[in-house]
């Protein structure tokens, strides 16, 4: 990954820029939300179930509704974030697709996408998920 960030780098980058950032370490909640904020798009490629809270937290950190997810179908979240640009990630060239998608894609649509996101994350929390838990035991008959 290393390898690939810097070759993608040196081919790209200009004077004061350079298109990815290869933070190698763990990140504290407080020092990734800046990222998530300032980022145009996350993009999330499982290759199999995972990365759920990454993209569930990159919308919730967009207050102003802008940004774009793209979501591997992989990735179980993908079957809840119906405003995601979802991918196959073994697919180069859609992948590639859904990355000039979110770049072009108008603030409205971004607006529209990420609302809906964000309310499917909001009402989708920890205590929603406990209390249908809680509701499907209490209904389990002996």
């Amino acid at each position: 990954m290393e390898n690939e960030a810097n070759r993608i780098n040196w081919k790209f980058k200009s004077r004061n820029w350079q298109p990815i950032l290869f933070l190698k370490k763990h990140h504290s909640h407080e020092e990734i939300i800046p990222f998530y904020r300032s980022a145009n798009f996350c993009l999330v490629t499982s290759l199999h179930d995972g990365m759920n809270l990454v993209a569930k937290e990159y919308i919730a950190s967009r207050d102003d509704n802008d940004g774009t997810l793209i979501l591997s179908q992989f990735a179980g979240a993908s079957q809840e974030l119906h405003g995601a640009l979802i991918v196959n990630p073994y697919d180069i060239e859609q992948t590639a697709d859904a990355i000039k998608t979110a770049l072009e894609m108008s603030r409205e649509l971004q607006h529209h996408k990420m609302k809906q996101m964000r309310r499917m994350v909001m009402s989708h929390n920890v205590y929603a998920w406990a209390s249908s838990i809680l509701h499907s035991m209490a209904s389990i008959q002996n």
